[in-house]
């Protein structure tokens, strides 16, 4: 049975969408972009370059002159999509500390986003994809074939992101994790450029009780429909 083409996968942070994004993508035989890498790509480069992420303007014409280009990453890589800024590569910087807690500041900027979403579009458009972030099915693709949105309470996404920072060898602190998802959660949902929202006809699954294998059924179902 055929399925749909382009799948668009939205939800907050934590909520799974990567995790499953991926092992859709394998299951179709699809590429999988996790837009959320280049945003993260264009908020380090900014800390690289002492820009401060309360500038709009500045960030504005970061991203404006910036050549951003994604690659694939191997099977087992940590990052499932890499990203190239000004020929640097970001993908190993992707989930530092200062990146985490700066990339809903740089990513809530209008023309940052503009800039971002136009690359989005082309990708989307080589072939056929399971793309992952916040505004997929409700700006980037907003005719893609099934839109799905992940949603989980705040403390299973810190306990997700927690197990993720122990596989990286890092400590991480559960309430601090919590404490940033929901702030997070507040600037993303508030932001005036596309915010964090369902699409209107999008399918959502809420993540709580659910393991990844059996998000991507519930997904590859509703693609064969």
């Amino acid at each position: 049975m055929q399925s749909v083409a382009t799948i668009a996968i939205d939800g907050p942070a934590a909520s799974g969408k990567s995790a499953v994004g991926v092992a859709l993508a394998r299951h179709l035989g699809y590429r999988f972009f996790d837009t959320g890498a280049m945003y993260r790509a264009v908020t380090w480069l900014a800390l690289r370059r002492g820009i401060d992420v309360h500038d709009g303007p500045a960030l504005a014409a970061l991203a404006h002159s910036t050549d951003v280009a994604v690659r694939d990453t191997p099977d087992d890589a940590i990052e499932p999509t890499g990203v190239i800024v000004d020929g640097q590569d970001a993908t190993p910087h992707l989930r530092e500390a200062e990146v985490e807690a700066n990339v809903s500041l740089v990513s809530r900027v209008p023309a940052v986003r503009e800039t971002l979403v136009r690359i989005q579009r082309e990708l989307a458009g080589a072939g056929s994809v399971v793309m992952a972030g916040r505004d997929i099915g409700s700006v980037v693709l907003r005719d893609a074939g099934l839109k799905v949105y992940l949603d989980a309470s705040v403390a299973v996404r810190a306990r997700r992101r927690a197990a993720q920072m122990r596989e990286a060898g890092l400590e991480p602190n559960l309430e601090a994790l919590m404490a940033d998802l929901a702030r997070r959660d507040g600037i993303d949902s508030s932001r005036q450029a596309s915010p964090l929202t369902a699409a209107p006809d999008a399918v959502i699954i809420n993540t709580d009780t659910l393991t990844i294998e059996e998000v991507v059924r519930r997904i590859e179902a509703l693609a064969h429909a």
